[in-house]
């Protein structure tokens, strides 16, 4: 290899390299003489980083996908390529790489999980750095793989409320995997958010208007000079879904500014706890159920 395939190599790998890569270049003593004086460091079992100060993120990326390639193509998947994707807001604490079902590779680094799968076709591959699945079949793996429903949930709408993915997109993904975990879950939740649910209280909210037999809300529309949530627009009933950015005492006094507009315009604004949803659904309904009865509906 010469010298600029040598340097455009670790350019494009913030500077990480496998010992494989690095022997195509360098005799065996010159590389661990370069590990034995500390000029690289050996951050997994035969993956280098270039030089001998903090390693970064991405480089800890680029070490976990080199790491579990085993000479093969592995890719980012889940939260850790949704994360690169710009996701906001959301900690894990593992690497997630997806490689071939039949890969056969060395016990995982610590802090780096691996899945196998038995296909990621072209169309769910990007074009990024270090390497990585689509926003939209990373947040399929990334709810697939949730410790919970409810987790499963929540990044779904944060993918949506970010705009990392489109229902389009995320229903292709989804419709080539069709074993995919949670599957139903998924493209009820996807259909939800894409249709403006894009917080955890929101699609809450529409899950208890299915289960009762309540009309389903419109989400996200306008009203004095902002969004609100949900709105039964035939009744002229809205709900607002208040998680705890409504304790600041601004937002405090735009929402009882906002509420003093429906009101004036004869319109009926409901306000519930995100709490409130999860703990008493029953309460919530009931509460809907009359304002809406009282608009008209049957």
């Amino acid at each position: 290899m010469q010298d600029g395939d040598w340097d455009a190599l670790l350019r494009a790998q913030d500077g990480v390299c496998t010992r494989w890569q690095a022997m195509r270049h360098l005799s065996g003593k010159v590389l661990d003489r370069r590990i034995a004086t500390g000029r690289w460091q050996s951050v997994h079992r035969g993956v280098y980083v270039t030089h001998n100060g903090p390693v970064s993120g991405r480089q800890q990326l680029w070490a976990a996908v080199l790491a579990a390639s085993g000479g093969g193509p592995a890719l980012l998947g889940g939260s850790s390529a949704l994360l690169l994707h710009g996701l906001k807001r959301f900690d894990d604490p593992l690497i997630h790489v997806v490689v071939p079902l039949g890969r056969r590779s060395r016990r995982p680094p610590v802090g780096v999980r691996i899945h196998r799968t038995s296909q990621v076709p072209a169309s769910d591959i990007a074009p990024s750095s270090p390497p990585a699945t689509t926003a939209a079949r990373a947040l399929v793996d990334a709810a697939s793989w949730a410790r919970s429903d409810r987790q499963a949930r929540t990044i779904i709408a944060m993918c949506f409320q970010q705009r990392l993915v489109t229902g389009a997109d995320v229903g292709r993904a989804l419709g080539r995997m069709p074993r995919a975990p949670r599957r139903d879950l998924l493209a009820r939740t996807v259909t939800d958010a894409a249709a403006g649910a894009h917080s955890l209280g929101e699609l809450d909210l529409v899950a208890l208007c299915r289960r009762e037999k309540l009309p389903l809300p419109s989400l996200q529309q306008r009203r004095a000079c902002r969004y609100l949530d949900a709105v039964w627009v035939e009744w002229g009933v809205w709900a607002e879904i208040d998680g705890a950015y409504h304790m600041d005492a601004d937002q405090w006094w735009a929402d009882m500014a906002r509420h003093n507009e429906l009101a004036r315009r004869e319109e009926v604004l409901l306000r519930f706890p995100a709490s409130m949803l999860r703990d008493q659904p029953a309460a919530v309904a009931e509460t809907i159920r009359r304002a809406l009865r009282e608009a008209g509906w049957r």
